[in-house]
């Protein structure tokens, strides 16, 4: 009996077989007509998403690409124009030095050329104001010597010798 009841369980039925395989194509075709249909949009729409994604990512990465490329050009630009302007800072620092100096060494020889003027004036003023010293000097030698009876032509000659004496130490 035992066996009657699991040989009667396992056995196959024809009808059993059809009704399932109906079930099984109603389940299906219900499935798919809901389901399948609603998934197989999201699962489009999803797909659709991402290639948007990875477009605009590519997009976003040439974008990147291409301002960093110009910033890196743009920095060697700056780089250049900064280098330029500070040669031109130093042509020109050491020209305007060069002229600082040229015009500090002609009011230097200006300065020393007056005061060698100057010097030379004082020095004629000097010399003069000695010879005027050394003749009153003479003339009163001389009106001494005068008195000794010297000869006025002896007088001139003598303080003439003495002044040219004097003029040429």
């Amino acid at each position: 009996m035992v066996y009657a009841k699991v040989t009667e369980f396992l056995t196959i039925d024809p009808a059993t077989i059809v009704l399932t395989l109906c079930n099984t194509l109603i389940l299906f075709l219900v499935l798919k007509h809901f389901l399948f249909d609603k998934v197989n949009k999201v699962i489009d729409d999803r797909q659709n998403e991402i290639a948007e994604s990875y477009k605009n990512a590519d997009e976003a990465q040439k974008k990147a690409e291409n301002l960093a490329a110009e910033y890196d050009e743009k920095i060697g630009r700056a780089k250049e124009e900064g280098a330029e302007i500070v040669r031109a800072a130093t042509v020109k620092a050491q020209s305007r030095s060069d002229e600082i100096i040229a015009e500090a060494r002609a009011e230097a020889k200006g300065i020393v050329d007056n005061a060698n003027d100057e010097i030379e004036r004082e020095k004629k003023i000097m010399v003069n104001q000695i010879k005027d010293e050394i003749a009153e000097l003479a003339v009163s030698a001389a009106s001494a010597v005068a008195e000794k009876e010297i000869s006025l032509e002896d007088n001139e000659r003598l303080i003439e010798n003495f002044i040219d004496r004097v003029g040429e130490q």
